[in-house]
């Protein structure tokens, strides 16, 4: 069982982060923060897919405004990510944003980080101090050492500023596209704080190696204890992020939402079209919430046996299969008939 790190625990609208709660799966939008209709569909079909916490670009005054009728109707916390300009991050805590993502290398003077301090301290707004490996303070940027000491010693510098202005509902996150630089910044900032820390590997590309890289590198820390909340940053759907987090905390044993769903490789004992199968099983079952483990293998070597532990489970055989339960054989069916028998099975049996 996974020990994990120990941290002090903040609040995020209805969300709690750090301590003993669970580590939370979170996205963002990639729409217009100014078009509030797209924008809102959008929040309720993270929602819908598991998401617990959501990040609007507030690039402009405009999207600003909008975070106030955003807040009325979203059903879960909106975070605000501020780029460059204090005054939009005052706004969005007057509009009644939920928390706010600062970057402390681009937001300007240090009297700017104190103004929204303040403001937040008074409206018990949580802060996340979000340092990239891109955006570092030049002075810093320019020291011969380490990539990740680097992003650790500018995060701790604003850190004081916070602290200095006693406020401590802070969330850390120290992101590079680099995937050992991030491991390497997370690692060193678990053992100088206790605030509890957002992990992501930022810009990690599309849909296959965004997923492999978030994998190892959120994967290596959560396994050490390490990390509250996660984002896993993919050029695709803000959906297939939230996916691939709970999968993520799913292999941990660390969340358990939805169908955890197993499958062997196809060898030469496999006389069943076995991906097929597979992928149309885990397709059909992808919207079903109850936390059941779900298991299609492709022959009796493999099958009832070494699957025993599955709640439900295909075995194949001849061009047929075998639906068991617990590791017994309930059903024997055709091939093409398999498919319908045991989502039907599955759904009649968990309602």
């Amino acid at each position: 069982m996974i020990q994990r790190r120990k941290s002090k625990q903040i609040q995020i609208g209805n969300v709690k982060i750090g301590a003993d709660a669970p580590i939370s799966v979170q996205s963002m939008t990639n729409t217009d923060t100014r078009d509030i209709k797209s924008t809102l569909k959008q929040i309720n079909n993270l929602a819908e897919s598991g998401c617990e916490l959501v990040r609007l670009a507030i690039l402009n005054p405009e999207a600003a405004d909008a975070v106030k009728e955003l807040k009325k109707h979203s059903p879960i916390p909106l975070i605000a990510d501020i780029h460059f300009d204090y005054r939009l991050a005052i706004k969005c805590i007057e509009n009644g944003i939920d928390a706010l993502r600062i970057n402390p290398g681009n937001i300007g003077k240090e009297e700017h980080t104190k103004k929204v301090v303040a403001l937040a301290k008074t409206n018990n707004i949580p802060i996340r101090i979000g340092i990239n490996a891109g955006s570092l303070e030049k002075e810093i940027e320019k020291l011969d050492i380490p990539l990740a000491e680097k992003m650790v010693m500018s995060a701790l510098r604003h850190v004081k500023i916070l602290e200095d202005n006693n406020f401590d509902k802070i969330k850390i996150s120290l992101k590079s596209s680099d995937v050992n630089t991030t491991i390497e910044a997370y690692r060193l900032m678990a053992q100088k704080v206790d605030y509890p820390l957002h992990l992501g590997v930022t810009e990690a590309g599309t849909y296959y190696g965004g997923i492999i890289k978030s994998a190892v590198g959120l994967g290596t820390l959560l396994a050490e204890g390490i990390g509250d909340t996660i984002r896993v940053s993919l050029t695709e759907s803000p959906i297939e992020e939230v996916k691939a987090g709970f999968q993520i905390l799913k292999s941990l044993n660390l969340r358990q939402r939805g169908i955890n769903f197993i499958s062997c490789p196809t060898c030469g004992r496999t006389q069943i079209n076995l991906i097929k199968l597979a992928k149309e099983v885990e397709k059909r079952l992808e919207d079903f919430n109850k936390p059941l483990t779900i298991a299609v293998m492709g022959c009796a070597v493999n099958g009832p046996g070494e699957a025993k532990h599955a709640d439900y489970g295909i075995a194949g055989g001849i061009n047929e299969g075998y639906i068991f339960k617990k590791g017994e054989i309930i059903k024997k069916l055709p091939e093409e008939k398999l498919v319908d028998e045991f989502i039907n099975l599955i759904h009649l049996e968990n309602i």
